[in-house]
């Protein structure tokens, strides 16, 4: 079973214990991450008991692990490094831990596989295969966080949920993990201000977000502010146009007081022109956001390419003139298929089943 405070809760009515010993069982799951019931020493003997007789303490563990070549590494020479993990039923995952200077981000997965099916994401085209649990996501980080140590002694200085599937189709188990990730009082305890969720902009799951209290950041995958287009790239985007999603954004702003930041990845001759340049300044001057340039990273048998360098800066210049806050990320992981979009468990379709654009 999954270990939710709220299951946890049951559990011990279920046993006729008090309530307190739900938050005591949590602690040692989350905080302490015992696999034994029986060291779990604040708890009575005869409960411990109990548990071991009906319960079984399950974790993911780290099947493969792959790290960029030295070309590839960051600038301050440290290695962005994908991990494969294995879930307690033998589904399979992928994690990337992701130096940035003084930065070390885990990113995590929310889903086994992705339903959306974007036409230039890896993840998508493998299909999809299930929710992960909220456990499922604390394991990640709790891994990501042991190779930090193992490798430079420090601690992960952010989170985000961009690995694998779609964030806001998994909700209550996301706020669930995060809910974890954040205990004042526990081991790994991270404020939520460095935790990003992301979406394709699912518009009921931004309302959730802006009405639940939680301070992560949130960033939404636009890719184009061409509604036809958009769709093509992102066949959900048909379920939420863009000027619905416009009004989910300004009440999450107004609820919220935090930015949004818009993702945009700069796909060559199809999202890059002027005119696109000029479509997403309208979008996103409507809002309190910020735009997050990325490169198209390669995945093979798919048709699409990166932005030439010269078109990429005139989109850029054309953000910046227009007042708008614009960040060109440098994709990491790439050489690995780490980057944006390319992980998956196994190959997506062929060029040949591929839409032109």
């Amino acid at each position: 079973m999954e270990f939710t405070r709220a299951r946890l809760t049951d559990v011990m009515a279920k046993l006729g214990e008090p309530g307190f010993r739900a938050a005591q069982l949590h602690r040692w799951l989350y905080s302490q991450r015992s696999d034994d019931f029986g060291a779990m020493s604040s708890i009575s003997t005869s409960l411990r008991q109990k548990l071991a007789s009906s319960y079984a303490i399950r974790v993911s563990s780290v099947v493969r692990t792959e790290g960029e070549s030295s070309a590839s590494m960051t600038g301050d020479g440290s290695q962005t490094v994908k991990y494969l993990l294995r879930m307690p039923d033998d589904e399979l995952v992928e994690s990337v831990l992701i130096p940035s200077g003084e930065r070390m981000t885990a990113c995590i997965s929310a889903q086994a596989g992705c339903p959306l099916q974007c036409s230039f994401c890896a993840t998508g085209h493998m299909g999809f295969r299930r929710n992960l649990h909220a456990f499922e996501m604390t394991d990640q980080v709790f891994a990501l966080q042991q190779e930090t140590e193992k490798r430079t002694g420090g601690r992960l200085t952010n989170i985000v949920f961009m690995g694998m599937g779609e964030p806001l189709l998994n909700l209550d188990n996301v706020i669930e993990a995060v809910a974890t990730l954040t205990g004042k009082d526990y081991s790994f305890s991270i404020s939520e201000k460095r935790i990003t969720i992301s979406t394709v902009g699912l518009v009921r799951g931004i309302e959730r977000i802006a009405a639940s209290g939680l301070k992560t950041k949130l960033a939404i995958s636009l890719h184009s502010a061409d509604q036809q287009l958009r769709e093509r790239l992102m066949p959900v985007a048909g379920q939420y146009p863009l000027d619905e999603l416009g009004r989910a954004i300004t009440g999450y702003n107004r609820m919220t007081g935090l930015p949004v930041t818009f993702v945009y990845m700069l796909l060559r001759g199809v999202n890059d022109t002027a005119e696109d340049a000029r479509k997403l300044t309208r979008y996103a001057r409507r809002f309190l956001c910020k735009i997050n340039l990325i490169d198209y990273n390669s995945i093979v048998n798919f048709e699409f390419r990166p932005a030439y360098p010269d078109t990429r800066d005139a989109f850029v210049r054309h953000l910046l003139d227009a007042g708008l806050q614009v960040t060109v990320r440098k994709s990491q992981g790439a050489a690995i298929n780490a980057a944006c979009g390319q992980l998956a468990t196994q190959p997506g379709p062929s060029a040949s089943n591929r839409s032109n654009y």
